[in-house]
């Protein structure tokens, strides 16, 4: 059964980790690889869980495969999870999604963010409305990749069935004016991991999606935990923890311009490091370089050695 729209709101006041998509030599998900990352990580305090999503490399996914990831998602997690899962597309295949979402039995739709080449804010939030239109299910729209007005933020946390928001932007400044401006019952969660949550936490968000605490659960609940009471420079400290592989996210990989190329395969490298499941990825990421996984790995070696220093 899933969870009502209270409970969702519960859950994304925490950790939202996302769980990747392992694929084997021949680029075929292995599910049973989803299933035990999902167990163990609920094991070690995980509550709340983005299936499909952008770090499950959505977009190298078939709808077919977005919905069996998902599915295997929620079959491997007790019902007190909170699974999301990722939608997006033309109105026709979101709505899609969403039916068949609904038939597993997810407890939220993570409405993906836009990637239409054009954009209007008034089209986007009739998008949402008819997307809510389609499901009693709560939706967490994800804010990224475009410069919203402060206006549009607020139109949309009044979009009916909308619970939550992801922010994703860089800019702390309007987020604090969107929450302001918003509904007060709409939980705002910061979308882009450690970095930015104790700055994040300030301007009014409850919750983070996890970067590193999607391999190290354990860095990312200590954290929640100091923000959720007010210890500050705690909750730096743990911040700081994070940040070199994080940094290590954000680099473009060799022969590459582009910034954050590595992202999904720093963290698969962080999953296997951690005695998870990391397996390869599908085009157009590409798998770490040899010199890569070698920074990978002292990267990872400071951060256990960080967390066994910093977090209790």
């Amino acid at each position: 059964m899933p969870l009502s729209a209270d409970g969702v709101r519960n859950r994304l006041r925490g950790v939202a980790a996302g769980l990747l998509t392992p694929f084997d030599d021949d680029l075929d998900i292995e599910h049973a690889k989803i299933e035990a990352n999902a167990r163990d990580l609920h094991s070690q305090g995980i509550e709340t869980f983005l299936a499909a999503a952008n770090i499950s490399e959505y977009h190298s996914l078939s709808q077919q495969e977005r919905i069996d990831v998902t599915e295997t998602s929620v079959n491997a997690l007790p019902s007190d999870a909170c699974v999301l899962a990722g939608v997006g597309g033309s109105t026709d295949n979101a709505v899609e999604l969403i039916e068949a979402y609904d038939r597993i039995g997810v407890d939220a739709m993570m409405i993906m963010p836009p990637d239409f080449t054009y954009l209007h804010e008034r089209g986007l939030l009739e998008y949402y409305r008819k997307l809510d239109a389609a499901t009693d299910t709560p939706l967490v729209p994800y804010v990224r990749g475009f410069d919203p007005s402060v206006d549009y933020l607020a139109d949309l946390t009044r979009v009916d069935g909308v619970v939550g928001i992801k922010y994703a932007l860089q800019d702390a400044v309007k987020l604090g004016a969107g929450v302001s401006a918003g509904a007060d019952d709409v939980v705002w969660v910061d979308g882009l991991a450690e970095p930015y949550a104790v700055s994040f936490w300030a301007e009014g968000v409850e919750g983070f999606s996890a970067g590193v605490s999607n391999f190290r659960p354990e860095v990312g609940l200590e954290l929640f935990d100091a923000l959720s009471a007010g210890e500050w420079a705690r909750a730096r400290e743990i911040r700081n923890v994070c940040l070199p592989y994080q940094r290590f996210r954000d680099e473009s990989g060799d022969d590459n311009q582009i910034q954050g190329a590595i992202s999904v395969s720093a963290v698969k490298k962080g999953l296997e490091l951690a005695g998870l499941h990391g397996g390869n990825v599908r085009e157009p990421i590409c798998p770490l370089s040899t010199s890569d996984e070698r920074r990978a790995e002292e990267l990872y070696d400071r951060l256990d050695a960080d967390i066994e220093r910093v977090v209790t």
